[in-house]
């Protein structure tokens, strides 16, 4: 990861990839919330439900190919992954937005 992503960023990509799921209530705030796959994920608890059921599906690494400031406390960050999935490989965007030290929104896409 590039140094001019905030350190909860880190953290989450990691517990992500570790699959530490009960770590990501450390990384984001109370509200916030998740779109992925055109769902949306509100709180801790169901952002949390949400990782479970990705890691019981699916099997994946993840490459960070770069980090993209894009305004105060917003940040893109791009990942290559391959895996079990349909398609075996996706390039995915990561949109953080960051409230203090933790993420208050982060949206998905590919």
């Amino acid at each position: 990861m590039n140094s001019t992503a905030p350190d909860v960023i880190g953290r989450y990509l990691t517990a992500a990839a570790d699959r530490t799921h009960d770590v990501l209530s450390d990384c984001f705030t109370d509200d916030a919330f998740v779109v992925d796959e055109d769902h949306l994920h509100r709180g801790i608890a169901e952002i949390q439900e949400w990782r479970r059921q990705t890691a019981a599906a699916f099997t994946y690494t993840t490459t960070i190919a770069k980090v993209i400031e894009r305004g105060d406390d917003r940040y893109r960050v791009t990942a290559h992954l391959v895996g079990d999935f349909p398609g075996g490989e996706a390039d995915l965007d990561f949109d953080f937005r960051l409230t203090g030290d933790r993420i208050a929104a982060l949206v998905i896409t590919g």
